[in-house]
């Protein structure tokens, strides 16, 4: 995450009229030649798919956690190589497209750290932060995210997203239409309240039945793989998938799927007078970066 985008305090105004107390607003900072687009975050992801033969699509967790916040995505192909020097010129950002030029990427604080312009201020209801973060179970060779929480219920400051390149002398590829940033809203001080502690399963039989009881299974099913030789995986019995434990447990509200709504485009975007270059549409296509 960046400071904020002036160098000296500023003490926050009069307090924003509230909002919905469900809406995020996407406010676009004037001046830019154009936008990139604010999707709510899908469950797929490529190498759930092909990498793991569609296996990893199981886990129900995984899954709830690819589509847990919305996703802003990169608009055109850019190369980042770093020298491994603290610089800001240590940085090297390349465009594949010189008519589509990666004008929101930038070198600002060195130390190999690629920093992606976030071009709208958002505002959250009241007690509301926006944790602002790398796209869940998504992977890149050669860079890992950064992450940060924005009080975004009353700052007047934008911020950044940024990646720490770590890996020196070859080119770390963005490609577009990939996931750029995850934008996830936190209810501010809700961490605070949970007091941790640790006890002895023993202490709480019911629920030492039920963990002994899907033990027993997950021994019993790993057995009998080893005894027929096999290498293949067991199916799943989808217990977690239901909402239920092998003894008839459940709790309330249990998902399956999350389904966020989308941004609508509530004003026409007020574009600034960038060079030419920049005045070229985004190529259409039908390739996404959760299925290739």
């Amino acid at each position: 995450m960046s400071l904020p985008t002036t160098e000296q305090p500023i003490a926050p105004g009069p307090q924003p009229t509230a909002t919905l107390e469900n809406s995020m607003i996407a406010y676009r900072i004037p001046g830019w030649s154009r936008y990139p687009e604010i999707i709510p975050a899908p469950a797929d992801r490529e190498w759930m798919d092909t990498g793991t033969k569609g296996w990893a699509n199981r886990c129900l967790p995984l899954r709830m956690a690819n589509q847990a916040g919305w996703c802003i995505l990169n608009d055109t192909d850019f190369d980042v190589i770093w020298d491994g020097k603290n610089s800001l010129e240590s940085l090297k950002i390349q465009a594949l497209d010189k008519s589509r030029e990666p004008i929101f990427a930038n070198s600002m604080f060195g130390y190999g750290i690629l920093t992606i312009s976030i071009p709208f201020l958002f505002r959250m209801p009241p007690l509301r932060n926006l944790m602002v973060r790398g796209p869940a179970n998504f992977f890149k060779d050669g860079a890992a995210p950064l992450e940060g929480l924005v009080e975004a219920d009353w700052t007047p400051y934008t911020f950044t997203m940024n990646w720490k390149i770590t890996r020196t002398g070859l080119p770390i590829r963005f490609a577009g239409g990939e996931p750029i940033c995850m934008l996830t809203p936190v209810p501010r001080g809700d961490l605070n309240q949970f007091h941790g502690e640790i006890r002895n399963l023993q202490s709480e039989p019911e629920l030492l039945a039920g963990y002994t009881t899907w033990h027993q299974q997950r021994v019993a099913r790993e057995k009998e793989r080893i005894e027929a030789a096999s290498t293949q995986r067991q199916g799943v019995q989808g217990h977690y998938i239901r909402g239920q434990g092998y003894l008839g447990e459940g709790g309330s509200g249990h998902q399956t799927k999350l389904s966020l709504k989308p941004f609508i485009v509530a004003e026409p975007p007020i574009f600034g007078q960038p060079p030419a270059s920049n005045l070229t549409s985004i190529p259409a296509t039908n390739k996404r970066w959760w299925r290739k």
